[in-house]
Parts: C-alpha cells; sequence; structure tokens
C-alpha cells in the first residue's frame, strides 16, 4: 500500500452521509470519529493474508456467525464508518448495506500505511464500541495478536509469530500458524 492520506474539511466533520457521495476510485474511505481517511489498494501480501483468513475463519465459523471480507462498512455511530479486513458479525446482525451492532470480530492486516491506524486508532475505536475481539495480523513477520474484550478493555487472547499456533478462542476457537496466512496455495509458488 501507498501512503494513507487523510483529507480534511476546514471547520466541518464528515459524516457517513459525506462518505456515501465520495467516488468509487479504487480508493477505501473510511471515518473516525468525523476524521476522513484515505487508503490506496493494498498489496498481494496482504491479499492473500485476508484470503488465507478468510478461508480459516469461514471453516470453523459456527451457525448464527458469518464472516465477511472488506469492503463491508462498519457504522456504528454517524461519524464512524470502518472496513475491517475481514469482519465476523452475528447473522442476526446482518443487513442490507452495513453493519451498525458492535462486531464479533474485527480483522485489520498491517501495511506500513496503515500500522498506526490500525494499531492505535482503530484499537481504541473497536474497544470503546464493543467489539468482542480485534486481531491484528503483520504478513511482514508474520505474526497474530489476538485482543479480546473483558471488562471493557482490551487483553491479549492469544498470540504467535512465524511457524508458532496461536490458539484464539473468541469469537469462536481458532487456531492458527501466522506463516500459513501468507503461504500461496500449494503448487502456485
Amino acid at each position: 500500500m501507498g501512503v494513507m492520506t487523510v483529507m480534511p474539511r476546514a471547520g466541518q466533520v464528515w459524516t457517513v452521509d459525506d462518505l456515501d457521495r465520495m467516488p468509487d476510485d479504487g480508493l477505501q474511505y473510511e471515518l473516525l470519529d468525523g476524521l476522513l481517511l484515505v487508503t490506496p489498494a493494498p498489496v498481494l501480501l496482504h491479499q492473500r493474508a485476508i484470503g488465507n483468513l478468510y478461508l480459516l475463519l469461514r471453516g470453523a465459523c459456527p451457525p448464527g456467525m458469518e464472516v465477511f471480507m472488506a469492503p463491508v462498512d462498519w457504522r456504528p455511530d454517524l461519524r464512524t464508518s470502518l472496513q475491517p479486513d475481514l469482519l465476523v458479525v452475528r447473522q442476526d446482525d446482518v443487513g442490507i448495506a452495513n453493519v451498525t451492532a458492535p462486531l464479533v470480530l474485527a480483522v485489520e492486516v498491517l501495511s506500513p500505511s496503515t500500522r498506526r491506524k490500525d494499531q492505535v486508532l482503530k484499537r481504541s475505536k473497536y474497544e470503546d464500541a464493543g467489539v468482542l475481539s480485534y486481531w491484528i495480523v503483520d504478513p511482514k513477520e508474520p505474526s497474530l495478536l489476538a485482543l479480546d474484550l473483558a471488562e471493557g478493555r482490551y487483553v491479549t487472547g492469544a498470540s504467535a509469530a512465524g511457524d508458532g499456533v496461536a490458539h484464539c478462542r473468541l469469537p469462536f476457537p481458532v487456531d492458527l500458524v501466522p506463516s500459513d496466512l501468507i503461504a500461496a496455495p500449494p503448487g502456485r509458488g
């Protein structure tokens, strides 16, 4: 990914209505408490990690929950619209256009341009909004940090790097190896 840009509009706070009028130009537009965040398209390693994790989560997902890949808007309030790389929601919370209920799981795959946003800004927003579990994947290391909500604050639920195994329990039990997330399909190098 390239450099994330923030396009402020002097004296005004962005809302989801403003976001709905943004161009469909291949960039990712998100709102965080009224601040517009613009991010370029992700690189292939980022997408491979998302795809492999999606397949793993989809296979482990119990009835009553559903796994989605970005772009899906999570809009907990009128000044916030975020697109986690992956998200798990209760099926009862799935609407036509976007999700407004607290997520069961939000996953962000780090890139140089989104590292601070994902590790600090989004983490804080997800925590404050009651997102049950937040996973941060670093495809370069590779590593996974799974944060689980306990008494309103995130605590480490699981973590692993390289060929280590992360035994995640929330939002449902799943074991994963970070190096597997960036592995090419067999026979494809």
